[in-house]
């Protein structure tokens, strides 16, 4: 498909996807359909209509996945069939389709996605009108062979929108937001996360004389130019690299890691406040209003044991940090995003303490970590809790269970203490449930069976013979 886009013309489109999100051991997603971080994005915001053009069996679940995440809301759809795909009328009914939405009492903006079909057959997004009574048109390739996860994927379009605002912000006056504008400096926060860590944000910023500006992805049109009126950007996660290229393209300053624990408050406010040329006496006493509270969440309830963990979410790096200083050992940190500046510092303080830093980890990656490494707790995605937990090791999903909670400030110190001190806790269940359940679904036992399995042991045998006349010809010709 990659081979196909490129001869459509797309390979600007690809190179610049590479050059945004370089590929690592693995070139296809591990994760779900990368599409699902720009169509989650794009449901979100208020007053934006969201249209996709791809494969019905991939619509169908980029669907159904955003339903069971509460979109609660229609997606338009434009099929096609190999006709109107080779003849360019996939194109026009695109087209024809954003003029029937394009209605200014109801949208703000309409984002029609190519997912891989369209790209790679090179369904020319870019000739479509760039607004259309006052409705602005956004048109974004989301390919799983062209964008690695979904969390990379929220990018594209958010790098898209805030392109477009900055765009209309450089050519004249446009409108406040609904809040309206804070008369403080302010800090845009780049990369989804917990509903009450950007107002904890806020708090910890007051001390300085800055607020916190909007969260990018926005929830509505009229909050990218608040975020573009910001004078530093927190790349809270650190891998939207379209979004802060646009941000540096606005002349604002970027800022890594976040506050998450003792040592990642201190330094972040640190930080922001040398970005922004505050005072030392005003950063002390913004870490000196927190630092404390801080230091006493994560002495409440220490964290006793082993964790390996890993995610595609993007703030993997963040968690571990947050763990080791509630007492936990993390001697493996996988996270499937791809590795930036501003993931540096995180980068550093988790190394300085022995963790192995693994960017653009594939799930044999994790896997082979929490294999050789047994953990207390296994933190990660489904497949490796799945796999945990049949080795009876307690496991947690990573984006329900541990990236659904504060991580910024006092309440983000104690907010994981609780939930995984209580799933270690429960080795000894596990240790029963697995000696209950051993060798069910396993091997001949694999399935569903109403009598016993009908083994053919003459066949194995032929088959192994098989397999080693292969690997002995294979060896051979290396020799040769």
């Amino acid at each position: 498909m990659e081979a196909a886009a490129r001869k459509a013309g797309n390979s600007e489109l690809l190179d610049g996807f590479r050059k945004d999100y370089p590929l690592g051991p693995h070139d296809k997603p591990q994760s779900m359909c990368p599409a699902f971080g720009s169509l989650r994005v794009g449901l979100r915001m208020r007053r934006v209509a969201t249209v996709l053009s791809g494969s019905a069996c991939c619509v169908y679940g980029l669907t159904f996945v955003s339903h069971f995440y509460g979109a609660r809301r229609s997606v338009g759809y434009v099929p096609f069939n190999s006709e109107s795909l080779v003849t360019g009328k996939l194109f026009e009914d695109i087209r024809d389709s954003v003029f029937k939405l394009a209605d200014p009492e109801r949208y703000d903006a309409i984002v029609v996605t190519n997912l891989c079909v369209p790209t790679a057959s090179g369904v020319p997004l870019r000739l479509l009108p760039k607004e259309i009574d006052g409705v602005r048109i956004i048109g974004i390739d989301v390919p799983g062979f062209g964008v690695p996860t979904h969390a990379e994927a929220k990018d594209v379009l958010a790098g898209a929108m805030l392109a477009y605002a900055r765009a209309e912000a450089e050519a004249g006056p446009v409108q406040r937001p609904t809040g309206g504008r804070d008369s403080r400096p302010t800090v845009a926060l780049i990369g989804e996360m917990f509903p009450a860590d950007p107002m904890m944000i806020g708090r910890m910023l007051e001390p300085m004389g800055l607020a916190a500006g909007p969260v990018v992805p926005c929830r509505e049109w009229r909050e990218l130019y608040a975020a573009l009126d910001c004078g530093v950007a927190a790349a809270i996660h650190p891998f939207y690299s379209a979004t802060m290229r646009e941000f540096e393209a606005a002349g604002r300053s970027l800022v890594g890691s976040a506050p998450v624990g003792h040592d990642g408050t201190a330094d972040w406010l640190a930080n922001i406040g040398a970005a922004y040329g505050v005072a030392a006496e005003k950063i002390a006493a913004a870490q000196n209003a927190f630092l404390p509270a801080i230091r006493g969440a994560l002495q409440g309830s220490r964290v006793k044991g082993t964790i390996t963990l890993s995610g595609y979410e993007g703030s993997e790096l963040l968690v571990a940090r947050l763990l080791i200083e509630s007492g936990a050992e993390v001697p493996y940190v996988g996270t499937a995003c791809h590795r930036t500046e501003m993931s540096a510092a995180d980068r550093d303080w988790l190394e300085a303490r022995g963790v192995k830093v693994k960017y653009r980890a594939s799930l044999e990656d994790d896997l082979a970590a929490m294999e050789a490494i047994r953990p207390d707790l296994a933190i990660g995605t489904t497949p490796v809790v799945q796999k945990g937990k049949a080795m009876g090791i307690p496991s947690l999903y990573f984006t329900n269970l541990i990236s659904a909670r504060p991580l910024m400030g006092p309440a983000g110190a104690g907010s994981l203490q609780e939930v995984v001190n209580a799933a270690i806790g429960n080795k000894a269940r596990m240790d029963g449930m697995k000696a209950f359940f051993e060798g069910v679904g396993e091997g001949d036992s694999a399935g569903v069976w109403e009598g016993s399995p009908n083994l053919q042991p003459q066949y194995r045998a032929l088959r192994q013979k098989k397999l080693e006349k292969a690997a002995r010809a294979a060896k051979a010709e290396e020799m040769i």
